[in-house]
């Protein structure tokens, strides 16, 4: 399992969808952390968790990063935005101490990114073309248009075009510590690059910022030009950068490359290189399990990508529930009892008498069946005791009032719904054995869909499910067990959740809900709530 917390998830949907993507290809099992200090960015609906933060220039900021990265046991640790680049990088040992990686560039490095002055400074120390800035309007003599920016500004915010001197006067009274510097007309372009741990480029991918909206990408080509790339090694040559940075740069119509600004994170177009072939995030999962890396050329040349804005609901409010969908392991039933069971039939198998010594392996998180095979010398019957453990026919209960409200629902006209994980034998037998086969408008087990990779948090269930209702996603609610991957999928296309806190549940966590889903603690809150 590898756990990465994002800092500033913010509106950086398509980045956390990108590592969810890389994680299915390459058949990881990845957790997402979202750290927030507001707990309404749209993004965290696309994290398993979501973490409370002081706000990033708070002096507790990076003590409350500690103690999540130490209490969660996060592996990596993605800044998304500028404002926390200096800090983390800074404090970055503090992290590894406790075993976190931080997918950030050395400070000296990022200092050079944060101040204007010292990174057209090194653009020249690369051997590449920059405007040179002044600090003081009064000394600025390049000529005009000339353009004034924030020196530690990002996003194009306060960054404007003067004509003039006079124009010049008055925005540099309106603009804190300022930077002064030629105007460069041309086309720009935007180089996404990502090393590895020391620096070496894994993907360079130049392309050109088509339509841009308050500095960020709507609409970009793909361009694999060669000056570019070469530019661009020269450039990780110097910085060793650690992980994603993107370089903004102009091409004047003499073809001469004018390099403006770094940004030492992934830029918020860096899902488009990927989508074009750049796998920085298949790249990271595999760096963190040290798998050899290879430069990754094979790149979509002159692909075009445009972006838009999608919604995603953060509170709910009060809304028409006209369709209930219920999770099936430990939400209807108690999985501990279904593996008690099932490992009654295991011990039958193998001759009776093993249950008790199954379920001790079991309660120290041990993997049971193996390991009463290895004691009993017994290992070459493995698959055929996982056989009886999947295919037996369960003894299990419902929880009390489940039955109670699923009839409720239905006599109120709602639709009630399952959608369940596991291997589709197991779970029809858990159906049939619990009696429920005949209580739902529609079934569907994920792997019968294609396989595990349609398994929460994938959304295409649910999707598949209100399509057959032929109802609005925002009329249907979904009730599960499970905090790390139940209510993505629903969320992040507008249903209501509720979460079951089965206390005694295998997948109970005892933490916070960040993300305003009502919590009950039986079916008689469910059915109170679900049928008034």
């Amino acid at each position: 399992m590898i756990k990465i917390l994002f800092t500033g998830v913010g509106r950086r949907v398509e980045l956390l969808q990108a590592f969810r993507n890389a994680a299915l290809v390459l058949n990881k099992d990845l957790i997402i952390y979202g750290a927030d200090m507001a707990g309404t960015a749209p993004a965290l609906a696309y994290c398993n968790y979501v973490r409370r933060v002081v706000a990033m220039k708070d002096p507790m900021y990076i003590d409350d990063l500690l103690h999540i990265c130490r209490e969660d046991n996060i592996d990596l640790l993605i800044p998304t935005i500028d404002t926390d680049l200096l800090v983390l990088a800074e404090n970055k040992e503090k992290f590894e101490q406790i075993g976190t990686k931080v997918l950030i560039s050395e400070p000296d490095k990022i200092r050079i990114c944060r101040d204007k002055n010292n990174t057209s400074e090194f653009f020249v120390k690369c051997g590449l073309q920059a405007p040179m800035p002044v600090n003081d309007w009064r000394e600025y003599r390049a000529g005009y248009p000339a353009f004034i920016k924030p020196k530690d500004g990002s996003s194009s915010i306060n960054a404007y075009k003067v004509d003039n001197v006079e124009t010049l006067k008055v925005y540099a009274e309106q603009i804190e510590d300022y930077i002064v510097q030629p105007f460069v007309s041309g086309r720009e372009y935007t180089i996404d690059i990502f090393c590895d741990w020391n620096g070496e480029p894994v993907s360079i991918v130049p392309r050109e910022r088509v339509q841009v909206r308050s500095g960020e990408v709507l609409k970009t080509r793909i361009f694999m030009d060669d000056q570019m790339i070469n530019e661009a090694r020269s450039l990780c040559r110097e910085y060793k950068p650690c992980g994603p940075i993107t370089v903004q740069l102009i091409r004047d119509e003499a073809g001469v490359d004018w390099f403006i600004e770094i940004n030492p994170r992934y830029g918020g177009g860096a899902p488009l290189s990927m989508k074009a072939g750049a796998r920085s995030a298949e790249t990271v999962l595999k760096l963190l399990d040290n798998e050899r890396i290879e430069y990754q050329g094979d790149i979509a040349d002159g692909a075009v990508y445009s972006r838009f804005d999608q919604s995603v609901c953060i509170s709910e409010g009060k809304r028409q529930i006209k369709g209930v969908i219920f999770d099936l392991d430990d939400t209807l039933y108690s999985e501990k009892e279904y593996v008690q069971s099932g490992y009654k039939a295991v011990s039958d198998y193998l001759g009776g008498g093993y249950e008790e010594k199954l379920q001790e392996f079991f309660a120290a998180g041990k993997p049971a069946i193996d390991e009463l095979l290895r004691e009993l010398g017994r290992e070459d019957e493995k698959s055929d005791a996982i056989h009886a453990y999947r295919y037996h026919k369960p003894t299990i209960h419902l929880f009390p009032g489940v039955m109670e409200t699923l009839e409720s629902l239905k006599s109120k006209g709602i639709k009630i719904g399952l959608i369940t994980d596991g291997r589709p034998e197991g779970q029809r037998n858990k159906i049939e054995a619990l009696g429920i086969d005949k209580c739902f408008d529609d079934i569907i087990i994920t792997d019968e869909l294609g396989g595990p990779q349609f398994r929460k948090p994938c959304d295409i269930a649910f999707r598949i499910m209100a399509t057959k209702w032929k109802l609005p996603t925002s009329e249907i609610a979904y009730i599960g067990d499970n905090v790390s991957k139940d209510f993505q999928g629903p969320r992040q296309i507008g249903m209501a959740s509720m979460l079951f806190r089965n206390s005694n549940g295998l997948y109970y966590e005892d933490s916070e809900i960040v993300n305003e889903i009502t919590v009950v603690d039986s079916f008689k809150m469910i059915g109170d709530l679900l049928c008034q």
